[in-house]
């Protein structure tokens, strides 16, 4: 594991990459009791064509975790910087690196308030450390579509709070309602926000719907705009491919519920897919609204050529725009 600790009085500490072991820290330390913590997702890969590790758009990875910890008033810290010491922790561990088409190493950079102090204030004291761990491919056997129940009564997010940073008080109170969901036979929750139903995210990942419009094919997916929605690194590459595609307009604005059900009514919804690090895309085949079965085409040309591209650049098939696929 790799560790940096941050002290008010010292600023940042001196890397170090050890043992992965247990963390000593105060039972006050104010990570434990007012949410200051923040992680990032992100993996490295095994390039067979030049036998190399890469890592996928990273800095904008550490912009993002820049971000998080900035709102939680914690410190900032040079990405740069970080990522050549993502890159020398992934050299170290380079046969903790598995081999194969769905394989990779899944990089895990948090940070936590580590001030041994309960008033709620601004922590003095806090340590970032990047743990990892060898996954395989999220569909082992091929896509396999996923159902998502639309909920009307719990919010993810909303204008205003922390939903465009990875914190972690975004994700704890969403199991308990991903676990009802579960219940009634649903794989996801489809979040939803104010009176119109608009759609937000779903489980944890960003959502897209491709719907036609006349003679073309509309990418639809949430707005940053708003503070609601997570900068997925996944999302922001998709909308890139899409937009240097002939065949597709991507569209950045919040859909409504009734207009995805209209939409499959008429037969115009043409496939929806979240999007994230640890599935790339995750094709959706069924929504259920206020009762309502929402049924969707499987796996589309749109999720299929997004899911060969993003993994072809992954792991060095294919060359990518310039800056995306990063050797370690």
């Amino acid at each position: 594991m790799l560790t940096i600790d941050w002290t008010r009085e010292g600023g940042w500490g001196t890397p170090v990459i050890e043992e992965f072991g247990d963390l000593a820290i105060s039972p006050a330390a104010t990570g434990l009791h007012y949410g200051i913590q923040c992680f990032e997702g992100m993996k490295c890969y095994f390039s067979p064509s030049d036998d190399s590790l890469r890592l996928f758009r990273p800095d904008l990875n550490m912009a993002r975790m820049n971000s998080s910890m900035q709102r939680l008033a914690m410190p900032g810290f040079d990405g740069g910087e970080m990522i050549e010491l993502l890159k020398k922790f992934c050299e170290v561990e380079k046969e903790w690196v598995p081999k194969g088409a769905g394989y990779s190493l899944y990089l895990r950079p948090t940070a936590i308030g580590t001030h041994p102090f309960l008033g709620v204030d601004v922590s003095d004291h806090v340590k970032l450390f990047v743990i990892a761990s060898p996954v395989g491919p999220y569909y082992p056997t091929g896509f396999k579509p996923v159902s998502l129940f639309a909920d009307s009564t719990n919010k993810r997010a909303w204008p205003g709070g922390v939903g465009s940073f990875k914190v972690g008080g975004n994700y704890g109170p969403t199991i308990l309602p991903a676990k009802e969901a579960m219940e009634k036979g649903f794989n996801q929750i489809l979040w939803m926000f104010g009176d119109d139903d608009e759609v937000t995210e779903c489980g944890a990942m960003n959502l897209f719907f491709v719907v036609q419009e006349g003679d073309k094919k509309v990418l639809w997916t949430a707005p940053l705009s708003r503070g609601d929605i997570l900068p997925g690194v996944t999302r922001k590459s998709i909308i890139d491919l899409c937009e240097s595609w002939d065949g597709i307009e991507v569209r950045e604005s919040f859909p409504k519920m009734p207009e995805i059900k209209k939409a499959s009514q008429e037969g115009r919804l043409l496939e929806a897919f979240g999007a994230g690090t640890a599935a790339v895309v995750s094709p959706i085949e069924r929504i259920n609204y206020n009762g309502y079965d929402i049924n969707i085409p499987a796996t589309g040309e749109l999720t299929s050529k997004v899911w060969d591209e993003l993994n072809g650049i992954y792991y060095g098939d294919i060359e990518g725009p310039e800056g995306w696929s990063v050797r370690v």
